[in-house]
């Protein structure tokens, strides 16, 4: 095992260190094919993702791609976190979009395109057959929606890979399993693209880079395989929740956090803004306060907070011990809402 440290996700919001278990399975024999070809397959259903987080006041570009005829399209889950607009532009075509469900730890997510029944859908491949050494072609969006779509080749370098990545706005950590590596240049905007093979067929999804993408093209960058983000993706569509599955947009607390490691007497999550009209505010909750529970739940991190999040729903009343500034315990109770 060799360590990978990753600066960031694909989006200016994430940073994420790799910690990589290599695999070597038999290489790629067949020599590289027509890359361009297999991109000018895959690329009409390519969707071009603009994201706008009114809360932070953030605006963000992604990139995904239509898997159904009925506009479904199928993106990294960072992409989309804390969107309160999404626009998706497809064929030249630019359609609102909205969260049909996801899966934060695997980082997938489904959307669904306003009015988009009939958009050009990408053709899947088998991701069990990928074998280090194959060409491969990353689509993205890297350049932004005005531009003309990233294509980055490159070679399949590696299976079994595993990273952990860190939100910089809340110090919330997930680890992923199972992903391969690519040789190819994706950059801040391809996360949630295609990764597709020589044959024009969508073998993978574009997560995570390593540093090197930021000063060499020579770079590594990690892929979740298409199997595995379909079943995600299916699951989803099917509306069934599940631990890890959030069917439809995330619920509202109203709190920005951050690990509250500096309180050594109240392990939890130290609240750093609070949502004005928000769940949180109308519960009692205020800036500087420690979240301790929820529902008797010990919150001690940030991804405690949004894990215990994810398995509620818009209406749910939740039960919240805290301490506030002055350092008393408070109890209180907070209706969820959509958010983002």
């Amino acid at each position: 095992m060799r360590t990978v440290h990753t600066r960031r996700w694909l989006t200016a919001l994430f940073t994420a260190i790799a910690a990589v278990l290599l695999v070597f399975p038999a290489t790629a024999a067949a020599e590289p094919g027509d890359l361009g070809w297999a991109a000018d397959q895959v690329e009409p259903a390519v969707v071009r993702l603009d994201t706008v987080v009114d809360y932070q006041h953030v605006m963000g570009t992604g990139t995904g791609f239509v898997i159904d005829g009925a506009g479904q399209v199928l993106t990294n889950y960072h992409v989309v976190q804390g969107a309160d607009v999404i626009t998706a532009v497809v064929g030249g075509r630019s359609f609102g979009a909205d969260i049909v469900g996801f899966d934060r730890g695997r980082d997938i997510a489904v959307l669904q395109l306003r009015g988009g029944g009939g958009a050009p859908t990408v053709a899947l491949g088998d991701s069990t057959g990928i074998v280090v050494g194959e060409p491969v072609i990353a689509i993205g969006n890297a350049r932004g929606s005005n531009s003309p779509l990233t294509r980055e080749s490159g070679t399949v370098t590696a299976l079994g890979r595993t990273i952990s990545a860190e939100d910089e706005l809340t110090g919330a950590k997930t680890q992923m399993t199972g992903l391969f590596e690519i040789a190819a240049p994706v950059r801040a905007g391809d996360s949630g693209g295609p990764v597709v093979n020589a044959a024009g067929q969508v073998i993978g999804v574009t997560t995570a880079a390593t540093v090197n993408f930021q000063t060499d093209p020579g770079g590594e960058g990690f892929a979740i395989p298409i199997n595995d983000a379909m079943a995600i993706a299916n699951q989803i569509r099917s509306r069934i929740p599940s631990d890890t599955v959030h069917i439809g947009p995330p619920t509202l607390l109203g709190v920005g956090v951050s690990s509250a490691e500096q309180h050594e007497a109240f392990p939890g999550v130290l609240v750093r803004e609070v949502l004005r009209g928000g769940p949180a505010e109308q519960a009692g909750l205020a800036n500087g306060d420690v979240i301790l529970t929820i529902d008797e739940t010990p919150i001690e991190s940030a991804a405690d907070l949004t894990r215990v999040l994810d398995r509620h729903y818009p209406g749910d009343v939740i039960g919240l011990t805290w301490v506030d500034r002055a350092g008393q315990h408070r109890t209180g109770k907070a209706v969820l809402t959509p958010g983002s």
